[in-house]
C-alpha cells in the first residue's frame, strides 16, 4: 500500500508538472514581438515620386493590423534617415530573441559596385562617386539585423526605379543581386537589374499587392511573395516582375492566421501539382505562370526549351538576360580580382556593370581591358547567347519598353492566384498627412472576420488598428474619420489622441476614449525624426525644402528611358546625360516668340557659347545656360525676363524712366538674340560673327545690349535721367541723335574695333518690328561708331551716365544733351 501510495504521489507530481509546463510554453509562444520601420521618400527635388509616401502609409497600416509596433516617416533627408535607422537598430537590439523585424523602404534606389543604396530626398548626386556618400548603404543595416538574435528579418525594397540622378551609363539600372543572411528574407519590387515603370498613383502595384497578400492570411513567407510576383505581373501587364530571396525555411512565419472555417483560398492540390510538374509537361500558358512562380533561371530556361516560339518567349528571354547578367556580376564582385572583372568584361564588354568592373580594375591597378590570356572565372551560369545582349546593353532595362513589343502575359488561373477582394481592388487616395514627416494614413479596409493575428503575438502599445481590425464602427467613426484641417508641410509634434502619441495635458482617461476626433492611427515617428520636427517647430532648424514639394502634382517630369534613343550603353554620352531632341517650333505665346523670329530651341552651341549637355543646362525654351550659374532668374543678366515683366529703359532713348514690356516688339525680342551670361547670345538668331554679337553698336542693336545690362547698372541709369533729362520727358522717343550719349552705361569691356563691325548694315533686319518704326532719327548716330565714344569707362557710373563724354574729336564732341554745359 505504501508503495502504491508513493507511486500515485509520483504520478500526480508528474501530471502537475506537465500541467504547468503547457501554459509556460504557451506563454513563451505569446512573447513574439513584432517591430517595423517604414520609410516613404517621394518629395525629391529633382523628380518626385507620386506613390512612395502613400505606399509607405499603406504598408505601415497593414503591418499595424498584423500586430507590429511600427515607426515610420516620409521625405527624410540624409542625416534624419540615418538617425531613424540607428533608432530602429537600438529598438531591435533591446526587443529580445523572439522578435520579428520588418523594414520597408519606398523611394529611389541605386546600385554601385555591388551594393544597393537608398537615396534621401535632399540628395545632390551628380556623379557615380557621390552615391556612397549621399546614399544609405542598405547592406550595412542588413548585416546589423543578422548579427542580432532576432527570430526573423524581412527587408522589402520598393526602390528599383529609373533614377534621374546619373544618366551617363556609369551605373547599372535597378538593384544589385544580393544574397540573404540567415533568418532573413529580402524582396525587391523589380528583378535585379530591372526597374519598375512610373506609376501615377495613388498606390504602387507592388505595395498594394504586398498589402493584399498579407491581409489574405495563412500564407507562409515564400508563398506570400510568390503571389505578390504573380499579382504585380498581372496588374502591370508584365511590365514589372518582383523578386525575392530568403533563408527562412525553418521559420513558419505568417502575418495573419486563417480560421479553419474560412473560405478556401485556392485549390492547393491543383496548384501544388502545377508547381511540382516539369515545365515541359504543362501547357504554354500554365508553363509561363509556373516559371514565373518558381522565378529561377532554370525554370525560365526550361520554358524557352519547351516553347521557343510562344509569344511569351521574348519576354522570358529578357528575364533570363537580366538574371544571368546579375548572377555573373555578383560572382565577379565577390571574387574581386582582376581575373574576375576581366571575365565579366569578356562576357559583357558593354554590359550594365562594365563601368563598375573597370572602376574596380583601376583601384586594383590592373589593365582596364581584358588581356589576351588570363584565368577565366568559372561562373555558375553559361555565357549569354547573342539574342540576350540586346536586352542587357540597354541604358535601362524595363519590361514595358515599347521597343521590345512584348505580348501581354496571360492571366493566372484561379487555382494559382485567386482574384483580389472586391474592396481591395481600387483604393481611395489617402487624406493629406497630418504634418511634416508623417506618413499618410489610408482609409482602412476592414479585414475579414476569419483572418486575425496569431494568438502568440504580443499586442503592440497604443495601436488602435490592431485591436479593431474587424470593428467597422470604430473603423468608420474613428480610424477613417477625416483628420482636422492641417498643414502637411508644418511640423507636428505629439499629435493628441489614443493609438498614437498623447500630447501634453492629455489624461490617461482620454487615452481610452476611442471616439476622440484627434485620433492619429498612423505609425509613430522615429525618435530622430521627432527631434528634427521639434527643432523645426521651435524655430531652431529650417523647414526642409521637401516640405514645399507635392509629389502627386510634380511627379512625371522626368524624361523616361522610353524617350531615349534605344541601343547599347555606348550610345550614351560620357557625361551630362542624353539631351532632349530639339522641339518643334511652337506658336508664339505671351512669353515666347515664334520660331520665325530666329529663336528655335537651341540644339547646338553657337560660337562662344557653352556646349549643350556637358557644361550647360537648357531652360524652358531650350536655350543653354552654364551649369555653374543658378537657374535663369528674371532680371539677372543673361536670363530671359519673366512673362509680362517691364524693364526700365534709360531716359535718353525711351524717355525718362520709360518702361517697355519685354514681351512687346519694342523690347527687341523679335529679330534680336536674347543675350546670355557675359553678353553671349543664347540662340542662333544673329547671323553676325561672334564678336559682333557680343558688342552690338548699331542703332537697331541698342535695345538688345541694354537688355543684357545687369540690374545693378540699369537701376541707377534709369533714375538719373529723371533729374538730368527732365525737359526731355515730353518726348518718349527723342528724334535727335544726341540722346545716344546715354549708351555709356554699357559694360566697359567694349572696344573700338568691334564698334565698326557692329555698325554694319546687316543689323537693320530687326526693323520688322512695329516699334522700330522710328529708326530714322536714330540712324544718324552710326557716325558715333567711331572709337572715341566707346573708350569712356567712367560713364558706367550712374551719375556720370549722362555727363558729357570727354572730347575725343569728331561729331561726338559737338552734340551735348540739353542742360549740359560741356560735352
Amino acid at each position: 500500500m505504501r508503495l502504491n501510495a508513493s507511486f500515485a504521489i509520483f504520478v500526480s507530481c508528474l501530471l502537475l508538472l506537465g500541467a504547468f509546463s503547457i501554459p509556460s510554453a504557451a506563454v513563451a509562444q505569446q512573447q513574439e514581438k513584432r517591430i517595423a520601420l517604414v520609410i516613404g521618400n517621394g518629395a525629391y527635388t529633382k523628380v518626385p515620386l507620386a506613390t512612395a509616401a502613400n505606399d509607405g502609409g499603406l504598408i505601415a497600416q497593414t503591418l499595424q493590423a498584423a500586430g507590429f509596433d511600427v515607426t515610420g516617416a516620409r521625405d527624410l533627408d540624409g542625416d534624419t534617415l540615418r538617425g531613424a535607422f540607428r533608432d530602429f537598430m537600438k529598438k531591435a537590439e533591446t526587443s529580445g530573441p523572439d522578435t520579428v523585424a520588418v523594414v520597408y523602404l519606398a523611394g529611389y534606389g541605386l546600385q554601385f559596385s555591388g551594393e544597393n543604396y537608398f537615396i534621401p530626398v535632399d540628395s545632390t548626386i551628380a556623379h557615380d562617386t557621390d552615391i556612397p556618400t549621399e546614399g544609405l548603404r542598405i547592406g550595412d543595416y542588413m548585416r546589423q539585423l543578422t548579427a542580432l538574435p532576432l527570430k526573423l528579418s524581412v527587408v522589402m525594397l520598393d526602390i528599383a526605379r529609373e533614377q534621374p540622378f546619373i544618366e551617363d551609363g556609369s551605373i547599372a539600372s535597378g538593384l544589385a543581386l544580393v544574397e540573404p543572411n540567415p533568418r532573413m528574407l529580402i524582396a525587391f519590387n523589380a528583378a535585379p537589374g530591372t526597374v519598375a515603370p512610373e506609376e501615377p498613383g495613388p498606390y504602387g502595384a507592388y505595395a498594394q499587392a504586398v498589402a493584399e497578400m498579407i491581409r489574405t492570411g495563412g500564407l507562409p513567407l515564400p508563398e506570400l511573395f510568390n503571389r505578390v510576383r504573380l499579382r504585380v505581373n498581372e496588374n502591370t501587364k508584365g511590365a514589372q516582375v518582383p523578386w525575392d530571396t530568403q533563408k527562412v525555411d525553418d521559420a513558419q512565419f505568417m502575418f495573419f492566421d486563417r480560421a479553419p472555417d474560412a473560405p478556401a483560398v485556392a485549390s492547393s492540390d491543383q496548384a501544388a501539382a502545377v508547381r511540382d510538374k516539369p515545365i515541359r509537361d504543362l501547357g504554354a500558358s500554365d508553363a509561363y505562370l509556373a516559371a514565373l512562380d518558381r522565378d529561377t533561371l532554370q525554370g525560365y530556361e526550361d520554358f524557352i526549351a519547351a516553347y521557343p516560339q510562344d509569344p511569351m518567349a521574348k519576354r522570358v528571354r529578357a528575364i533570363i538576360a537580366a538574371r544571368r547578367e546579375a548572377i555573373t556580376w555578383r560572382r565577379s564582385y565577390r571574387a574581386d580580382t582582376p581575373d574576375a572583372y576581366w571575365s565579366y568584361l569578356r562576357r559583357y564588354p558593354r554590359g550594365p556593370h562594365a563601368a563598375d568592373a573597370r572602376r574596380r580594375l583601376s583601384i586594383l591597378s590592373a589593365a582596364l581591358e581584358p588581356p589576351q590570356t588570363f584565368t577565366m572565372l568559372d561562373y555558375d551560369v553559361p555565357p549569354p547567347p547573342s539574342d540576350e545582349i540586346v536586352y542587357v546593353d540597354r541604358p535601362v532595362l524595363m519590361f514595358s519598353d515599347p521597343d521590345f513589343d512584348f505580348a501581354p502575359p496571360p492571366p493566372p488561373p484561379v487555382f494559382f492566384l485567386p482574384p483580389p477582394p472586391p474592396d481591395f481592388v481600387v483604393l481611395e487616395p489617402p487624406p493629406p498627412p497630418i504634418g511634416l514627416f508623417y506618413l499618410p494614413s489610408p482609409l482602412f479596409v476592414p479585414i475579414p472576420a476569419y483572418v486575425s493575428a496569431p494568438a502568440y503575438v504580443r499586442p503592440p502599445p497604443n495601436n488602435i488598428i490592431f485591436t479593431n481590425i474587424h470593428n467597422t464602427t470604430v473603423i468608420n467613426n474613428v480610424i477613417n474619420r477625416p483628420p482636422p484641417a492641417a498643414n502637411p508641410a508644418a511640423p507636428l509634434v505629439n499629435p493628441a489622441g489614443p493609438g498614437a502619441r498623447i500630447g501634453p495635458g492629455r489624461t490617461p482617461a482620454a487615452r481610452d476614449q476611442v471616439s476622440q476626433p484627434a485620433v492619429h492611427p498612423g505609425p509613430a515617428l522615429p525618435a530622430a525624426v521627432m527631434r528634427k520636427a521639434t527643432l523645426i517647430q521651435e524655430g531652431k532648424a529650417p523647414v526642409p525644402p521637401s516640405a514645399s514639394i507635392n509629389p502627386a502634382t510634380k511627379a512625371g517630369s522626368f524624361r523616361r528611358s522610353t524617350d531615349r534613343p534605344p541601343g547599347p550603353r555606348r550610345a550614351l554620352p560620357a557625361a551630362g546625360g542624353t539631351q532632349a531632341q530639339p522641339a518643334a517650333p511652337q506658336p508664339a505665346t505671351a512669353h515666347q516668340a515664334p520660331a520665325s523670329n530666329g529663336h528655335p530651341p537651341a540644339t547646338a552651341a553657337q560660337p562662344g557659347e557653352p556646349a549643350p549637355g556637358r557644361d550647360s543646362i537648357p531652360d524652358s525654351t531650350g536655350r543653354q545656360f552654364p551649369k555653374t550659374n543658378a537657374l535663369p532668374v528674371p532680371g539677372i543678366r543673361g536670363t530671359p525676363p519673366a512673362p509680362g515683366a517691364a524693364t526700365p529703359r534709360p531716359g535718353p532713348k525711351f524717355g525718362p524712366g520709360a518702361t517697355v514690356p519685354e514681351t512687346g516688339p519694342a523690347s527687341g525680342v523679335r529679330g534680336s538674340p536674347v543675350t546670355g551670361p557675359g553678353g553671349r547670345a543664347s540662340g542662333p538668331a544673329a547671323p553676325q560673327p561672334d564678336a559682333a554679337r557680343l558688342r552690338p553698336r548699331g542703332p537697331q542693336a541698342e535695345p538688345q545690349v541694354r537688355r543684357s545690362t545687369p540690374p545693378s547698372r540699369m537701376a541707377p541709369t534709369a533714375v538719373a535721367p529723371l533729374s538730368r533729362a527732365a525737359p526731355r520727358s515730353a518726348s518718349p522717343r527723342p528724334h535727335a541723335p544726341p540722346p545716344r550719349v546715354a549708351s555709356p552705361p554699357r559694360p566697359a569691356p567694349h572696344v573700338a574695333p568691334p564698334m565698326r563691325r557692329m555698325a554694319a548694315p546687316p543689323r537693320p533686319a530687326p526693323p520688322r518690328s512695329a516699334p522700330h518704326a522710328a529708326p530714322p532719327p536714330r540712324m544718324a548716330p552710326p557716325p558715333r561708331a567711331a572709337p572715341p565714344p566707346r573708350a569712356v569707362a567712367p560713364q558706367r557710373a550712374p551719375p556720370a551716365a549722362h555727363s558729357a563724354p570727354p572730347p575725343r574729336g569728331g561729331r561726338g564732341a559737338k552734340k551735348c544733351p540739353p542742360h549740359v554745359d560741356k560735352c
